[in-house]
């Protein structure tokens, strides 16, 4: 992870020895902005929400300061197997994420996490539990069911986290977790809420269930929704020629793991297939594969077992993977903040990357108004297809790039599609790509305990 060593130390900060070491372990030394910010605050017990652009390091802004208070804060009652904090998330894929990201930090601490979420086998969750949970990371629905079932245990959580809480404050997820506030709401408790975007509205609604928060944000009011070091290039392309484009697209030579987003489940499932007949090492994440399928195609992706990576929106919020250089948007999504969510996760931790958007033509208007809420500057991108020069210069491939790379692969977790249209014997999808017209210009921590250290 690479880190602004100008940035304090999260010893510097007051964060124990333990958690410190551990993160020291994994080359995590320097705070990030938004940690530099919202630590000392976090530590203290106060309610803060904390805003920061995807990928600059929101996790251990809540998840260190909530291991520390809950390992040694003499406002919070000792460790005794229920649970002492409560991170709520809104996709299955971020929970895992979030529950890997604390226990590493946790390595030298006494505590013990667990993740409870839907497509897992719920009797095993409820085992963990019955021996003992300090810490819960999990998504709204799977909480209640335990917790109708008195088998999560609330009553004693003196940390609160809400994770991508514009998400979970959206009103499809707002009655589970007013339901999740109730369950805890008898006893004292901090609450933060993290998210890239905080939407006026959002704020508001939060404010009603927090203790004077403060507002923390890592950048200027006004600051882009995406950061410098992520390069965009969007331009139009026609529907039959998408997958031509990313097949040449994905030989640039300085293109590492790649997250290409689709709008749909079966425009994902035909797509990984498609990429895996042209020779690329793919897997897919979407709705129609079950949680064991789609966590296998994620860890083979983390590995670098594959390289690509075809996914829906569902993974947009729970993917944090630092070494990612590339990212798709084979069909531009639905509204504007999904792209924030879907380009940051390239130009990560302090890396640069690329996001790519291919604007179909009667994608237009989705993109307008994306392009209007971000000031991008761009309302009618260019029309280029798979052989334009300039998309060749813009994304840096070699100009007489092939349209496969080698044998039909296996696509891991793609399974196929029902409808998925008409295949040829070989398995390759029939498509007629358009003859390209007459070019145009457009908008051309060491060992020792240290509780009661601050208090």
């Amino acid at each position: 992870m690479t880190q602004n060593n100008q940035q304090p130390t999260f010893a510097a900060l007051g964060v124990a020895a333990e958690i410190v070491d551990a993160l020291r372990e994994r080359d995590i030394v320097h705070t990030f902005s938004i940690q530099e910010l919202t630590l000392p605050i976090a530590l203290a017990g106060h309610d803060l929400i904390g805003q920061a652009r995807t990928g600059m390091g929101k996790t251990y802004g809540f998840g260190v300061p909530l291991l520390d208070r809950i390992f040694d804060d003499a406002d919070v009652a000792e460790l005794d197997g229920t649970p002492r904090a409560l991170v709520i998330v809104p996709t299955r894929e971020l929970a895992v994420q979030v529950s890997k990201d604390l226990d590493l930090a946790a390595r030298y601490l006494p505590v013990r996490v667990a993740t409870l979420c839907g497509g897992h086998d719920m009797a095993r969750q409820i085992s963990q539990l019955h021996q003992g949970v300090d810490v819960v990371v999990g998504t709204p629905g799977r909480l209640i069911d335990l917790h109708r079932q008195r088998e999560l245990n609330l009553e004693n959580v003196a940390v609160l986290v809400l994770d991508e809480a514009d998400e979970m404050l959206d009103l499809g997820f707002l009655p589970d977790i007013e339901k999740l506030l109730k369950a805890i709401e008898a006893s004292p408790h901090q609450t933060m809420l993290f998210s890239a975007t905080m939407p006026g509205p959002i704020v508001a609604l939060a404010r009603n269930f927090m203790d004077k928060p403060v507002h923390v944000r890592a950048e200027e009011v006004d600051a882009a929704p995406t950061h410098e070091a992520i390069k965009k290039v969007t331009f139009q392309a026609h529907r039959l020629d998408k997958e031509a484009i990313l097949s040449r697209a994905l030989q640039a030579p300085n293109r590492g793991k790649t997250i290409i987003f689709a709008r749909t489940k079966r425009s994902a499932a035909m797509l990984a297939q498609d990429l895996a007949q042209r020779g690329f090492r793919v897997g897919a994440v979407h709705g129609d594969l079950d949680q064991a399928d789609r966590e296998k195609s994620l860890d083979a992706f983390r590995s670098g077992v594959v390289d690509l990576l075809v996914a829906t929106d569902v993974a947009a919020r729970g993917i944090d993977i630092d070494d990612v250089t590339h990212v798709f948007n084979y069909q531009v999504p639905d509204d504007p903040q999904t792209f924030i969510h879907r380009i940051g996760r390239t130009g990560r931790a302090g890396h640069s990357g690329t996001a790519v958007t291919l604007v179909g033509y009667d994608e237009l208007p989705k993109w307008q108004i994306i392009n209007d809420e971000h000031g991008l500057d761009l309302p009618v991108p260019p029309q280029w297809f798979s052989t334009s020069p300039e998309l060749a210069a813009a994304l840096d491939f070699p100009a007489d790039a092939p349209e496969t790379v080698g044998p039909p692969t296996a696509a891991i977790g793609a399974k196929p599609a029902r409808g998925s249209g008409s295949r040829s014997r070989g398995g390759q999808a029939q498509h007629s790509v358009p003859r390209r017209p007459a070019p145009r210009r457009a908008g051309t921590r060491s060992g020792s305990n240290s509780r009661g250290r601050r208090r």
